[in-house]
């Protein structure tokens, strides 16, 4: 009889069968996560392609979408005030307006959604792309210093992005960066 390091038939049948077994574990504890995870995952819809009728100001766009006019505004990012009724022009509202008509004024873009579709005030909530390039037209505002990010969650799918460039022009003083007052 052996105490120490033997293994008897029946336990090599044993580790054969766990041999087998364990890429099969494996896999299904891969697919658990993946599966659990997508949960987790705000899911990003393409909302299509759009045609941009009018640019409002520096976050907001009007477009024809699948035959309607929808408003559109920006996720993520927060241009200075030009046209909100009540509120004066702030500083670089214009500029911002200006930047946002020089990306996608008449253009044809590309609409993607995050978690929410629209906000409080029934607009579209969309990350813009501009056709047929890509560009993304969020991202391009904050970069180039007309916008700054806004977080609003659920809708956080480029957040971090958007504070790395934020963080990247202001730090260059870029745009709004330079020319208002710093709250």
């Amino acid at each position: 009889m052996c105490n120490v390091g033997c293994v008897t038939p029946a336990g090599r049948r044993t580790v054969r069968a766990m041999r087998r077994i364990a890429p099969l574990a494996l896999l299904v504890a891969v697919l658990v996560v993946l599966v659990t995870r997508g949960g987790e995952e705000p899911s990003h819809t393409g909302l299509g392609r759009a045609q941009v009728l009018r640019v409002v100001d520096g976050d907001t766009i009007r477009v024809r979408v699948d035959g309607h006019t929808e408003r559109v505004r920006y996720i993520g990012v927060d241009t200075p005030e030009s046209v909100k009724p009540g509120t004066p022009v702030q500083c670089f509202a214009k500029r911002a307006s200006a930047a946002n008509a020089a990306l996608v004024a008449g253009r044809s873009v590309r609409l993607v959604s995050d978690v929410e579709q629209r906000d409080r005030y029934g607009r579209l909530l969309a990350y813009v792309y501009r056709e047929p390039d890509g560009a993304f037209v969020n991202a391009a505002l904050v970069r180039d210093g007309f916008a700054r990010p806004l977080t609003i969650a659920p809708n956080v799918a480029h957040a971090r992005e958007l504070d790395g460039l934020a963080r990247d022009a202001r730090h260059a003083r870029r745009g709004l960066w330079a020319a208002c007052p710093i709250k």
